[in-house]
């Protein structure tokens, strides 16, 4: 017997109270059982439709399709929120609405990452700045090595041949780093206006430099990220780029900056991530900036930022709601919308706050969806967070 949904457009009300049928729906953990009624959401409602040819009926006897409950429930990511909710379901696993969160459930993790401290001396140090490069360049050849070998700050000779020439090169990041840490004097430039030829180039400049500058200061190497669609590539403190067994030491992390106040592009994002995982390297996510100042509106302000409260796997079973807890928050997206710094650092804010991992769920135009899950990462002496990004198989 197929499902009959009883829809209220008036009070917005989607009710199922045929015996069979809310037996059914209350073992599969649908909806919310209220005296014998069980009272479903818009995306379990339209669920029921489109995949269990429930049917859906007014007062009097109208029929409505699926586009007909939809358009009484429109809303920011409609259908982003509607194909995730369907993806999770027909993967055997339980989505509930945001709504039902309760309590802090502390199943969020923290990735740790090594202590590590910069112990850098102050150096009798000069070079020429080219602002069309942004780079400067050393050519005092015994000042150059030992900044290389000891630090990994700049280029000595040539990339993988350091044998081949005797200039080190900076990029505009090191150069900056060298003349606040290290007592590097620019003999054609002064700070303000290698800030200022790089802000030209980088409308986020000083946001990318934060991070640079944070990570570096606590004995990690950053170094261009160019070759793997990201701002840096990250080697953990100790790193040499001398060859050690005649071997190279490769990273194993990449770093892309997000700035809260700006806007990317989902596919062009999700890229990033695909680029470095493709290469085996760990996505981070650093989001810079200040923090606007929200007002706390309890949870009707998560229901509009964050979409559904997800059950995963546990001991090769599924968890659910009578049993288990939840193990996700899910951010529904769409591969044609664009995402801000600040939308994202906030739904992260949220998830930590409860207690639960943050599950970026892309949909795209086939409406096929990638998971990503999103993990805090502790670096020991920064004051700022980080946030690992991996490819999850639900």
């Amino acid at each position: 017997m197929a499902i009959q949904i009883e829809f209220d457009p008036r009070k917005k009300a989607l009710v199922v109270s045929q015996p069979e049928s809310v037996s059914s729906l209350a073992n599969g953990h649908y909806g919310c059982m209220k005296k014998g009624k069980i009272h479903l959401f818009p995306e379990e409602a339209l669920y029921l439709m489109d995949i269990r040819n429930a049917r859906c009926f007014d007062s009097a006897l109208n029929e409505y399709k699926f586009n007909d409950v939809a358009k009484h429930f429109e809303g920011k990511k409609q259908m982003a929120r509607y194909f995730t909710y369907k993806d999770w379901r027909d993967r055997g696993l339980i989505a509930r609405q945001v709504t039902e969160i309760c309590e802090k459930y502390g199943r969020n993790s923290v990735k740790k990452y090594p202590a590590g401290k910069l112990q850098l001396d102050r150096y009798s140090l000069q070079a020429r700045f080219y602002p069309d490069d942004l780079w400067s360049v050393i050519d005092d050849e015994a000042a150059g090595r030992e900044l290389y070998e000891r630090y990994w700050l700049g280029q000595f000779g040539s990339y993988k041949a350091e044998q081949r020439g005797k200039l080190s090169k900076l990029d505009v990041f090191e150069t900056l780093f060298l003349a606040k840490h290290a007592g590097l004097r620019l003999i054609n430039s002064s700070v303000e206006e290698v800030v200022k030829a790089a802000k030209k180039r980088h409308k986020y400049f000083l946001n990318m430099y934060e991070v640079y500058e944070d990570w570096r200061l606590n004995g990690f190497v950053l170094k261009t990220g160019f070759k793997f669609g990201t701002h840096f590539r990250l080697y953990f403190p100790g790193a040499s780029p001398v060859r050690s067994n005649g071997e190279w030491i490769h990273s194993k992390h990449v770093i892309h900056c997000f700035p809260r106040a700006s806007k990317l592009l989902i596919s062009e994002w999700a890229r990033a991530i695909r680029v470095a995982h493709s290469v085996k390297k760990t996505f981070v996510l650093a989001i810079p900036g200040e923090a606007k100042k929200r007002k706390r509106k309890k949870e009707g302000d998560l229901h509009t930022t964050l979409d559904f409260l997800l059950f995963h796997r546990l001991g090769g079973g599924i968890e659910n709601p009578k049993t288990g807890k939840p193990k996700y928050l899910m951010f529904s997206l769409s591969e044609d919308e664009y995402i801000g710094g600040e939308e994202l650092a906030w739904a992260i804010e949220q998830c930590k706050r409860i207690g639960l991992e943050l599950l970026l769920a892309i949909c795209d135009r086939e409406t096929s969806v990638t998971y990503y899950a999103v993990k805090r990462i502790e670096v020991p002496g920064s004051k700022y967070e980080y946030y690992e990004i991996e490819w999850e198989q639900p």
